[in-house]
């Protein structure tokens, strides 16, 4: 399928658009207009783009069925001040609710039931709720275009922070599982970033992975073997060699039961390596794919 933007409905490219891009975080805004009158409402076009200065960008686009803006927009030009909450699953139902449009002037925090907290440096309110809130100045509005479905980029930077205890590791440090933040998908579905959805990718070496292509070719090409665990193995900063102190009962079986089968051999040695990378355990199945020479 082949989708070229300008020849299909600006709707039906924004649900190829959301339905691919995605999950994407969750910046649910509070504002004030010029009287102080309070609004709040989520937008999934949102990121953080640099942490020094701290800045972060969220995207209230111009609504695609009539090309109005909407309120937290108004809020912004006339304040230059926004809070961004983030959404955890113990609030995300109200989240929802309070993106309904009501009318300018209706309080998206009385309407979906949150708490609103006065911020310390800035006007908007926070949201009792939410487990972050990041109290932001606003320091610049990138329109990209005037038609229904444009975006308007907020750039904001982060001028207090806070953060709820109740989601901080014994380091001090934000744990993913007490946070368990949702995230958009596209049409109607969210994802919940906790559980088994979470895990650990070990970031590149500082001295640089062997890479993919210096693999030898019998784990390259291996047929057990996925793009993940080859990605695992030249991760490594040097080529791996046998260590004779290595000793698995699993792996002497094996040798043991395969010797007059080579071919055998090596496929149950890829396979028990696949569930050793699995488990993150990635020296050992190097010694596993190793053995087989």
């Amino acid at each position: 399928m082949k989708v070229v933007p300008g020849e299909i409905k600006t709707g039906e490219l924004h649900a190829y658009l959301l339905g691919a891009i995605a999950p994407r975080p969750i910046c649910f805004a509070s504002t004030v207009d010029e009287e102080g009158q309070p609004n709040l409402s989520p937008f999934s076009f949102f990121n953080v783009f640099g942490s020094n200065p701290p800045t972060l960008i969220f995207s209230p686009s111009r609504r695609v069925r009539d090309n109005t803006v909407k309120h937290t927009l108004e809020n912004i030009y006339a304040t230059k001040e926004v809070v961004i909450n983030v959404v955890n699953y113990a609030m995300v139902q109200q989240a929802s609710l309070a993106s309904c449009e009501y009318p300018k002037g209706t309080s998206e925090f009385e309407k979906a039931g949150f708490t609103p907290l006065a911020s310390e440096i800035i006007r908007p309110f926070r949201v009792k709720e939410s487990p972050v809130q990041l109290e932001c100045v606003v320091k610049q509005v990138i329109e990209t275009g005037n038609h229904g479905g444009a975006g308007n980029l907020v750039i904001c930077e982060p001028v207090m922070i806070h953060i709820n205890d109740d989601v901080l590791d014994a380091n001090g440090k934000i744990d993913p599982q007490l946070i368990d933040l949702v995230a958009r998908m596209g049409a109607d579905y969210y994802c919940r970033a906790s559980g088994n959805a979470v895990f650990e990718v070990a970031k590149p070496n500082l001295k640089l992975g062997i890479g993919v292509d210096a693999l030898p070719w019998g784990i390259r090409n291996s047929t057990i073997l996925t793009g993940n665990n080859l990605g695992q193995l030249g991760n490594v900063h040097e080529f791996p060699v046998i260590d004779a102190t290595f000793h698995d009962d699993h792996l002497k079986n094996i040798i043991q039961y395969y010797s007059i089968s080579p071919d055998e051999m090596e496929k149950e040695l890829h396979t028990y390596a696949k569930q050793l990378l699995a488990e993150n355990k990635v020296n050992e199945a190097w010694q596993v794919l190793l053995a087989g020479g």
